[in-house]
Protein backbone atom coordinates (compact mmCIF):
# COMPACT_ATOMS: atom_id res chain seq x y z
CA UNK A 1 0.00 0.00 0.00
CA UNK A 2 2.77 2.13 0.56
CA UNK A 3 4.29 2.12 -2.55
CA UNK A 4 1.28 2.38 -4.54
CA UNK A 5 0.51 6.08 -2.18
CA UNK A 6 4.44 6.88 -3.24
CA UNK A 7 3.70 6.41 -6.92
CA UNK A 8 1.05 8.93 -7.03
CA UNK A 9 1.69 12.70 -7.72
CA UNK A 10 1.96 14.90 -4.54
CA UNK A 11 -1.73 16.97 -5.92
CA UNK A 12 -3.01 12.62 -5.55
CA UNK A 13 -1.74 12.04 -2.58
CA UNK A 14 -3.54 15.54 -0.84
CA UNK A 15 -6.61 14.31 -3.08
CA UNK A 16 -6.69 10.82 -1.32
CA UNK A 17 -6.04 12.53 2.52
CA UNK A 18 -9.02 14.99 1.70
CA UNK A 19 -11.59 11.77 0.39
CA UNK A 20 -10.61 9.67 3.12
CA UNK A 21 -11.39 12.44 5.25
CA UNK A 22 -14.51 13.50 3.88
CA UNK A 23 -15.58 9.60 3.98
CA UNK A 24 -14.71 9.39 7.67
CA UNK A 25 -16.64 12.65 8.31
CA UNK A 26 -20.38 12.39 6.19
CA UNK A 27 -19.75 8.16 5.14
CA UNK A 28 -20.78 9.43 1.62
CA UNK A 29 -19.10 11.07 -1.32
CA UNK A 30 -21.91 12.05 -4.19
CA UNK A 31 -21.25 11.41 -7.87
CA UNK A 32 -23.48 14.99 -8.27
CA UNK A 33 -23.71 17.54 -5.67
CA UNK A 34 -26.13 20.84 -5.61
CA UNK A 35 -23.60 23.89 -6.52
CA UNK A 36 -25.39 26.81 -5.59
CA UNK A 37 -23.36 29.22 -7.71
CA UNK A 38 -24.75 27.08 -10.61
CA UNK A 39 -27.98 26.74 -9.30
CA UNK A 40 -28.12 23.13 -10.22
CA UNK A 41 -26.52 19.75 -9.96
CA UNK A 42 -22.98 19.07 -10.62
CA UNK A 43 -20.16 16.47 -11.02
CA UNK A 44 -18.23 15.79 -7.96
CA UNK A 45 -14.47 15.41 -9.14
CA UNK A 46 -14.02 13.49 -5.53
CA UNK A 47 -16.37 10.89 -6.26
CA UNK A 48 -14.32 9.35 -9.68
CA UNK A 49 -11.01 10.21 -7.81
CA UNK A 50 -12.63 7.74 -5.33
CA UNK A 51 -13.61 5.47 -8.08
CA UNK A 52 -10.38 5.51 -9.77
CA UNK A 53 -8.68 4.38 -6.95
CA UNK A 54 -11.76 1.95 -5.32
CA UNK A 55 -9.42 -1.26 -5.21
CA UNK A 56 -6.56 0.46 -3.31
CA UNK A 57 -9.19 2.05 -0.44
CA UNK A 58 -10.84 -1.32 -0.42
CA UNK A 59 -7.65 -2.64 0.98
CA UNK A 60 -6.28 0.07 2.57
CA UNK A 61 -9.90 0.62 4.95
CA UNK A 62 -9.90 -3.38 5.65
CA UNK A 63 -7.15 -3.22 7.68
CA UNK A 64 -9.33 -1.24 9.64
CA UNK A 65 -12.11 -3.54 9.40
CA UNK A 66 -14.38 -0.80 7.38
CA UNK A 67 -15.93 -1.65 4.28
CA UNK A 68 -15.99 0.43 1.05
CA UNK A 69 -18.31 0.20 -1.71
CA UNK A 70 -19.90 1.89 -4.77
CA UNK A 71 -23.58 2.17 -5.62
CA UNK A 72 -23.51 3.13 -9.41
CA UNK A 73 -27.61 3.44 -9.74
CA UNK A 74 -27.66 5.89 -7.11
CA UNK A 75 -24.16 7.38 -8.08
CA UNK A 76 -22.57 7.29 -3.91
CA UNK A 77 -19.76 5.73 -2.48
CA UNK A 78 -19.59 4.98 0.82
CA UNK A 79 -18.23 3.33 4.07
CA UNK A 80 -19.85 0.82 6.82
CA UNK A 81 -17.81 -1.15 9.90
CA UNK A 82 -18.26 -1.09 13.53
CA UNK A 83 -14.76 0.76 14.29
CA UNK A 84 -16.66 3.57 12.97
CA UNK A 85 -17.37 6.44 15.30
CA UNK A 86 -20.35 8.14 13.85
CA UNK A 87 -22.39 11.04 15.52
CA UNK A 88 -25.78 9.94 17.22
CA UNK A 89 -28.05 11.53 15.77
CA UNK A 90 -30.75 14.04 18.04
CA UNK A 91 -34.42 12.66 17.97
CA UNK A 92 -35.52 15.47 15.53
CA UNK A 93 -32.68 15.17 13.12
CA UNK A 94 -34.12 11.57 13.23
CA UNK A 95 -37.32 12.16 12.51
CA UNK A 96 -36.62 14.27 10.00
CA UNK A 97 -34.63 11.59 7.65
CA UNK A 98 -36.91 8.63 8.70
CA UNK A 99 -39.87 11.26 6.91
CA UNK A 100 -37.72 12.28 4.07
CA UNK A 101 -36.83 8.86 3.37
CA UNK A 102 -40.41 8.29 3.27
CA UNK A 103 -40.56 11.25 0.83
CA UNK A 104 -38.68 9.84 -1.13
CA UNK A 105 -40.04 6.36 -1.70
CA UNK A 106 -43.08 7.76 -2.74
CA UNK A 107 -41.73 10.54 -5.29
CA UNK A 108 -39.87 7.08 -6.80
CA UNK A 109 -42.32 5.41 -6.99
CA UNK A 110 -44.56 7.83 -9.19
CA UNK A 111 -42.25 7.18 -11.55
CA UNK A 112 -39.86 10.31 -11.62
CA UNK A 113 -36.75 10.54 -13.93
CA UNK A 114 -33.80 11.43 -11.63
CA UNK A 115 -32.49 9.81 -8.49
CA UNK A 116 -32.74 13.57 -6.56
CA UNK A 117 -36.19 14.79 -5.24
CA UNK A 118 -36.75 18.11 -4.37
CA UNK A 119 -39.37 18.81 -1.50
CA UNK A 120 -40.23 21.25 0.64
CA UNK A 121 -40.23 21.89 4.38
CA UNK A 122 -44.09 22.53 4.33
CA UNK A 123 -44.61 19.22 2.88
CA UNK A 124 -41.75 17.36 5.81
CA UNK A 125 -43.81 19.44 8.80
CA UNK A 126 -47.22 18.14 6.76
CA UNK A 127 -45.68 14.19 7.25
CA UNK A 128 -44.77 15.15 10.64
CA UNK A 129 -48.57 15.47 11.79
CA UNK A 130 -49.69 12.72 9.93
CA UNK A 131 -47.61 10.72 12.48
CA UNK A 132 -48.76 12.88 15.65
CA UNK A 133 -44.88 14.33 15.31
CA UNK A 134 -46.00 17.71 15.04
CA UNK A 135 -46.15 18.38 19.56
CA UNK A 136 -42.57 17.32 19.17
CA UNK A 137 -40.70 19.38 17.01
CA UNK A 138 -38.89 22.13 18.49
CA UNK A 139 -37.46 25.76 18.16
CA UNK A 140 -36.48 27.15 14.80
CA UNK A 141 -33.54 27.18 15.96
CA UNK A 142 -33.57 23.28 16.58
CA UNK A 143 -34.74 22.61 13.27
CA UNK A 144 -32.30 24.16 11.33
CA UNK A 145 -29.54 22.65 13.44
CA UNK A 146 -31.58 18.89 12.51
CA UNK A 147 -31.42 20.18 8.95
CA UNK A 148 -27.82 21.37 8.69
CA UNK A 149 -26.68 17.83 10.42
CA UNK A 150 -29.19 16.01 7.87
CA UNK A 151 -26.99 18.22 5.06
CA UNK A 152 -23.41 17.38 6.61
CA UNK A 153 -24.35 13.82 6.25
CA UNK A 154 -24.96 14.18 2.44
CA UNK A 155 -28.28 13.54 3.27
CA UNK A 156 -30.14 16.63 2.25
CA UNK A 157 -29.27 19.80 0.40
CA UNK A 158 -31.28 23.21 1.39
CA UNK A 159 -31.82 25.12 -2.00
CA UNK A 160 -32.92 28.01 0.00
CA UNK A 161 -31.34 29.93 3.12
CA UNK A 162 -32.14 27.84 6.12
CA UNK A 163 -32.19 31.64 7.99
CA UNK A 164 -35.37 32.40 6.16
CA UNK A 165 -36.70 28.85 6.85
CA UNK A 166 -40.65 28.74 6.27
CA UNK A 167 -43.10 26.15 4.66
CA UNK A 168 -41.94 27.00 1.14
CA UNK A 169 -38.22 26.07 2.01
CA UNK A 170 -36.76 23.83 -0.97
CA UNK A 171 -35.38 20.87 0.70
CA UNK A 172 -32.99 18.34 -2.15
CA UNK A 173 -33.05 15.05 -1.10
CA UNK A 174 -29.67 13.17 -1.85
CA UNK A 175 -30.28 9.45 -3.66
CA UNK A 176 -28.02 8.13 -0.39
CA UNK A 177 -30.96 8.57 1.57
CA UNK A 178 -32.12 5.19 0.00
CA UNK A 179 -29.61 3.10 1.48
CA UNK A 180 -31.47 3.46 4.78
CA UNK A 181 -34.13 1.50 6.26
CA UNK A 182 -36.73 -0.62 4.62
CA UNK A 183 -39.94 1.33 4.06
CA UNK A 184 -42.12 -0.60 6.73
CA UNK A 185 -39.34 -0.39 8.74
CA UNK A 186 -39.11 3.27 8.74
CA UNK A 187 -43.16 3.72 9.75
CA UNK A 188 -42.86 0.92 13.13
CA UNK A 189 -40.14 3.70 13.82
CA UNK A 190 -42.14 7.04 12.80
CA UNK A 191 -45.11 5.32 15.03
CA UNK A 192 -42.72 4.59 18.00
CA UNK A 193 -41.94 8.06 17.60
CA UNK A 194 -45.65 8.69 17.51
CA UNK A 195 -46.77 7.71 20.67
CA UNK A 196 -43.91 8.43 22.85
CA UNK A 197 -45.04 12.39 21.29
CA UNK A 198 -48.47 11.35 22.60
CA UNK A 199 -46.77 10.24 26.19
CA UNK A 200 -44.77 13.02 26.90
CA UNK A 201 -47.68 15.57 25.75
CA UNK A 202 -50.21 13.41 28.36
CA UNK A 203 -47.54 14.09 31.06
CA UNK A 204 -47.42 17.52 30.64
CA UNK A 205 -50.64 18.19 30.75
CA UNK A 206 -50.90 16.51 33.65
CA UNK A 207 -48.13 18.02 35.58
CA UNK A 208 -49.93 21.25 34.55
CA UNK A 209 -53.25 20.09 36.19
CA UNK A 210 -52.02 19.28 39.38
CA UNK A 211 -49.76 22.78 38.91
CA UNK A 212 -53.44 24.85 38.57
CA UNK A 213 -54.63 22.68 41.12
CA UNK A 214 -52.39 23.06 43.62
CA UNK A 215 -52.77 27.16 42.88
CA UNK A 216 -56.33 26.90 42.85
CA UNK A 217 -56.13 24.98 46.78
CA UNK A 218 -53.46 27.98 48.01
CA UNK A 219 -55.82 30.39 47.09
CA UNK A 220 -58.83 29.32 48.44
CA UNK A 221 -56.47 28.37 51.67
CA UNK A 222 -55.73 32.08 51.44
CA UNK A 223 -58.89 32.82 51.22
CA UNK A 224 -60.38 31.35 54.36
CA UNK A 225 -57.52 32.79 56.73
Amino acid sequence: MLEYISQLSNADQERMQSVLSQLYRQTFLLERKYDKRAGRLVLNQDYYFCEQHMEFLKDYLDVAGIFIDRNTELGAIYIQGQTLLGERLPKLATIYLLLLKLIYDEQMAAASSSVNIVTTFGALSARAGEFRLTRSLSSVSEIRRALALLKKYQMIEPLDALEELNEGTRILIYPCINLLLMREDIKKLLAVFGEEAGQDVAAAEEIAEDETAAQEEGETGNGEL
